[in-house]
């Protein structure tokens, strides 16, 4: 079954262009990684949603997958309220629809 992971980020002032520019160079080379967006939410504001065969694959990457974030955390806001730099998330595709 599909899996999906999204993470919510706001970056700092001035460090948009890092911030995308890092998507761009990253290489997301782990097991049953299907395919990955970043999308501008708002002023500052972005998401990445992944697409991944299966929820025991993105289980099995969340150690490199904060190895990368350690490669641009420092481009990030604190999103207040406890969550630190990112507010992750992840699960199964209960509904598809096209």
């Amino acid at each position: 079954m599909s899996a999906f992971n999204a993470v919510r980020f706001r970056v700092k002032p001035g460090r948009e262009q890092d911030f995308i520019e890092a998507h761009r160079k990253a290489e997301a080379k782990f097991d049953g990684f299907v395919k990955g967006v970043l999308v501008k939410t708002g002023d500052r504001t972005y998401c990445f949603i992944g697409e991944w065969n299966s929820m025991d694959n993105i289980v099995a990457a969340r150690p490199a997958m904060i190895t990368l974030l350690d490669s641009f955390r420092d481009y990030l806001e604190d999103l207040g309220g406890g969550l630190g730099v990112t507010d992750p998330v992840s699960g199964e595709a209960v509904v598809t629809m096209s």
